[in-house]
Formats: structure tokens, sequence, C-alpha cells
């Protein structure tokens, strides 16, 4: 089975850390999974990385409600970056969120592929990751 390289997921739910861990696991999709507690220490592992890709992650898993920096105010600092980053990356929202308003600001993002509802299961990975074209 192909699988992506590295993933990130920025939630500051240690609940949900620990219950994604488990299912990217059993999924057995990706290589390298780095867990991000806020917003900030992702945008600033991001500008330490700029010039070496391989560093970058090639999914994103982003809660939208944390502390220091939340999902929104990641993705104003992550589109000032995109274009000094040399790579693709696909962004998934994943939050508890049932505010139409917030499903309406994710659409109209570009580098957001989708907004996800908690909890994430086996099968929403699986389609994350049928919508990777992996050789």
């Amino acid at each position: 089975m192909n699988r992506i390289n590295t993933t990130w997921v920025i939630d500051d739910d240690e609940i949900y850390r620990f219950a994604i861990k488990l299912i990217m696991k059993r999924a057995d999709i990706t290589e390298k999974t780095l867990f991000f507690h806020n917003g900030k220490t992702a945008i600033d592992c991001f500008t330490e990385n700029l010039q070496n890709p391989d560093e970058l992650p090639d999914l994103i898993l982003l809660d939208l409600n944390m502390p220091v920096l939340d999902g929104w105010q990641f993705l104003d600092a992550y589109e000032k970056l995109k274009p000094q980053i040399s790579k693709n990356i696909t962004i998934y929202l994943v939050s508890s969120t049932i505010d139409e308003q917030d499903y309406n600001r994710a659409k109209a993002i570009s580098c957001v592929t989708e907004l996800i509802v908690k909890p994430l299961t086996v099968k929403d990975i699986q389609r994350i990751l049928s919508a990777f074209n992996l050789d």
C-alpha cells in the first residue's frame, strides 16, 4: 500500500491526539506523523524548514479552536509562507464545529481541501489517502 510521507496533526486536544495516533497507525497511511499543540509551533516549524521541503508535511490535519494561534490564524500565516514552499501540501480542517459559517469560510480558502467533523475515523483517513495521487 502506498503511504503519505509526512503528516502533521495540529490540535491542542490531548485525547484527540491520542486517538488520531491510534487511527493513523491502524490505517497505516503515513510514514511519519508529527504533533503540534497549536498553530504557532507548526508555523515556527514551517519557517525553520522552508529550505528543506523533505521536513515539511504532505498532509496537515488542522483543528480550528486552539490557544496561542488557532486554525484560522495558522491558515493566514501559512498563506503568507506558501509562495516560499516548494511542495504541495494538502490541508484538512478537522473540528468539532457545526457552525455553517465555519464551513463557508473553509470553502473560501483555496489551500483547504475540506472541513471534516470530529471524531475522525479510519474511513475518513482512507478517504483522505484515496485523494492523494501516490505512485
